[in-house]
């Protein structure tokens, strides 16, 4: 802190000083154009800004030194006139290069300002002044910093509550691009449980974001009711950065919903992946770490309609058509005799053989093993929804066929 000054400057000192202000501010705008390229390079207006800042400075420090206060000088007023966003646009070691070339302005006129014996006091009383502005710019750039953080929470909040709802509107575009998602690329969302942290769901936040950043990928994220949520751009292996931040999430699965080509299409991931989050005890072996197309046959249990119709245009579909007409059968029977080759070969009278050739096929065609349990299981699943989906059209068509044949004008009476 700046104590007193040791002794108050002779009245004729005082006066110089006063007498200088404009001179020194002149002094100082050509120093920094000739030394301070940032400044040079700023556009008319924020150099105008950054002039009067040193302006504002230089007075000050007259009016503190000429009222030969005992107090420490209120430094902080001359950012009082600055806009807030040219903390944006000017860093704080910008700022103390400007500091710095003003007490350089200021000491090489104290042989001329000072009465003799005033020398030491002048220079002594512009290295007090100038640590406070010093201080004070730091408090300023603080309270900035603090500022924009709280801003940017609120509008990554909103960002993700409207991806959550689907609404990829212009407020929401507007509010992506001044987060810097604008031009974001392979985006992915993830869901898991809050941890419990100290400092509640702010520290999970940040812990999250930080760590995901430590890995190269932006990252935007709140914490909603017990889930902690994620979305992650610029990566194409968004399992590997999951699988390195996991202790980040609380206990229970972390679902990786897919990915998609920018935040403006993560309403889908979004929805797969909350999804797979409140289906995902269904199943228990589950990996920590699941994608949301793993849990398909979870999903469409639960009543997933867009999982349904997946599992259906994934297997029943390509199955169903008349081309591969006696996989289906295959499969069904398969499944029928408990996954049985000899009883499938047996039921359908042909060689194993031709069964294992079948199976293989069946495997290209929609990407499910039915030798394996577990994809046996959602083939199966597939197959009874796309039963369900094709008695429900054939419905739907008879209908539609009774009301149009009853909507048929009555034959003309004889």
């Amino acid at each position: 802190m700046s104590g007193p000054l040791p002794h108050r400057p002779s009245t004729e000192t005082s006066r110089a000083v006063d007498r200088s202000a404009g001179e020194l501010a002149t002094l100082a705008s050509r120093r920094m154009e000739e030394n301070l390229a940032w400044y040079r390079d700023l556009p008319a207006a924020e150099r105008s800004q950054v002039g009067l800042v040193a302006h504002a400075g230089i007075l000050q420090f007259i009016a503190w030194f000429k009222a030969h206060e005992d107090s420490t000088p209120s430094a902080i007023s001359i950012f009082a006139n600055a806009p807030q966003e040219l903390t944006r646009t000017v860093s704080l070691r910008q700022t103390l290069d400007l500091v710095r070339t003003v007490v350089d302005v200021v000491e090489s006129r104290v042989e001329s300002l000072a009465a003799p014996g005033d020398e030491q006091l002048l220079r002594e009383s512009v290295l007090r002044f100038s640590r406070e502005i010093a201080f004070a710019a730091a408090e300023v750039y603080a309270g900035a910093a603090e500022a924009r953080g709280a801003w940017d929470a609120r509008l990554e909040a909103l960002v993700v509550d409207a991806v959550l709802r689907g609404e990829a509107d212009e407020s929401m575009q507007s509010r992506a691009a001044a987060l810097g998602w604008g031009d974001i690329g392979h985006v992915t969302f993830v869901v898991g449980t809050t941890p419990v942290v100290d400092g509640g769901a702010a520290a999970a936040v940040d812990a999250l974001r930080r760590a995901v950043r430590h890995h190269g990928v932006e990252a935007l994220a709140i914490v909603q009711r017990t889930r902690l949520i994620a979305i992650l751009g610029g990566t194409e292996d968004p399992l590997a950065v999951v699988s390195a931040v996991a202790d980040c999430f609380g206990d229970g699965p972390i679902v990786v919903g897919p990915t998609v080509p920018h935040l403006f299409a993560a309403g889908r991931s979004a929805r797969a992946a909350l999804s797979g989050l409140s289906s995902a005890p269904a199943w228990p072996a589950a990996p920590r770490i699941v994608e949301s197309q793993a849990l398909l046959p979870e999903r469409a249990l639960a009543g997933d309609v867009p999982a349904q119709r997946l599992l259906i245009d994934q297997v029943h579909r390509p199955l169903a058509r008349s081309a591969q007409s006696a996989l289906l059968a295959t499969a069904e029977t398969y499944f029928e005799t408990g996954r049985s080759l000899e009883a499938t070969s047996r039921r359908l009278f042909i060689h194993p053989n031709t069964v294992r050739y079948r199976l293989g096929r069946i495997e290209e065609v929609t990407g499910y093993d039915l030798t394996r349990p577990r994809d046996a299981w959602a083939a199966r699943i597939a197959l009874a929804l796309g039963r369900l989906a094709d008695t429900e059209r054939s419905a739907r068509a008879s209908v539609r066929a009774t009301l149009e044949e009853t909507s048929k004008p009555a034959p003309p009476t004889s």
